[in-house]
């Protein structure tokens, strides 16, 4: 799986995801910090990557669209960083990275998490 961080993340989870076998990069490595939310999801989905953010606007994105990719990991808590959320998300990474591959919406907090199949209804 390849995974594209969005500029609302730490550049630090690269390391994380990276120790776990996923190819990962920071949008600040590929695109204009500016860019739109539109322009990220094109670019991903062009070269094969699930966005992985804090930005609950790709969510909503891919519903107008009515999209079949690329995927979306959006995190939903207060603290974002590796050290708080690493321990939850990876496990849940692992468990849906087949529907991840081939197109989902997955929702992630402290608690609980929701995949919803692209695209979405």
């Amino acid at each position: 799986m390849k995974i594209l961080l969005d500029m609302n993340l730490s550049p630090r989870w690269m390391e994380t995801l990276q120790a776990e076998g996923w190819e990962t990069l920071h949008w600040s490595q590929v695109g204009d910090p500016r860019a739109t939310d539109e322009a990220i999801v094109k670019w991903a989905h062009q070269h094969g990557f699930v966005i992985f953010t804090h930005d609950l606007d790709f969510g909503s994105l891919l519903a107008l669209m009515r999209a079949n990719g690329p995927s979306v990991i959006q995190v939903r808590t207060q603290d974002i960083l590796p050290e708080a959320l690493a321990g939850v998300l990876l496990p849940i990474l692992k468990r849906y990275e087949k529907e991840l591959e081939e197109g989902a919406l997955l929702t992630v907090d402290l608690y609980k998490s929701r995949l919803r199949l692209l695209p979405l209804r």
